[in-house]
This record gives structure tokens, sequence and C-alpha cells, in this order.
């Protein structure tokens, strides 16, 4: 491996805060998954830019994926409006019999806007990232 090959050598991280709420989100609406993927040549201070994958191939490329979950705050994580309700909850809108599902999904849809734009103000100020040598913390900075 050479330097420039090296994810050691990564000191900081600079993200889109849209990149970061949009990966969120597509990954907990569709069946793919989405990360903020670093590609070499790795050098002190990389962009990372959203990923869209149904297989990783991050070994093969040797890129770093960086989990958006990780760099958004506990809150902005707990915060995302749920569209189906998990085992034992009731769906947010469960008091409204009367909407139909397309009705729902609009909602749901408004909800996730609104979430997003609060979202984008709820960066962390590291992220962790899996090198070869183990995990370590780089500072996360926000574009715009």
């Amino acid at each position: 491996m050479g330097a420039e090959d090296d994810p050691t050598a990564i000191r900081s991280i600079a993200v889109s805060p849209a990149d970061v709420v949009d990966a969120y989100a597509y990954t907990r609406e569709n069946p793919g998954e989405a990360v903020l993927r670093i590609t070499p040549p790795f050098h002190g201070r990389m962009r990372a830019r959203i990923h869209v994958y149904r297989r990783d191939d991050a070994e093969l490329t040797g890129a770093v994926h960086v989990d958006p979950a990780a760099v958004l705050d506990s809150e902005a994580r707990a915060a995302y409006p749920q569209f189906r309700p998990k085992d034992g909850e009731q769906p947010a809108d469960s008091g409204d019999s009367s909407l139909t599902p397309d009705q729902r999904r609009k909602r749901h849809a408004a909800a996730v806007e609104t979430w997003r734009e609060r979202a984008r103000e709820s960066l962390t100020e590291t992220v962790s990232i899996e090198t070869e040598h183990g995990r370590r913390q780089v500072d996360l900075k926000s574009l715009g």
C-alpha cells in the first residue's frame, strides 16, 4: 500500500450537510445503503460525498465509507420521523383514521423535509473512520 492509499493520512473530512441528511434518510427509506465515501488518493484534508450501493465495494476500490448516522448527533437521529412504526408503537398519525395511504405518505414526506432542515445543523465535530490499523478519530468540517 502506497502512502496515497493509506487512510491514516486523513486528518479532516469535509462534508455537505445535505449529503449527510440525504444519505441518512435514503438508508432509512430504501433497500440500498447510502454512505459518505472518501476515495484515494488520501491526504490530510479529504472530501466525502454521498455514495449509494447495494453491494459494498470499498475493499476493491480502497475507499473509506462513513456511516451518515455517525456524522449526525444523537438528537437528530432520534428525531427522524417513522413512517412504519416499530413493533408495539403506534404510528404518529394513528389518531386520524381518515387519512388515506397517499395522505400518510405526503404527511411523512413533509415531516422528513422538516427533519432534513433541522438535521443539517446537527453534524458532529469529529467522526471515526476505519483503517487497516484500526479506527481513528478525524475532524469533520461542514461545507456551506
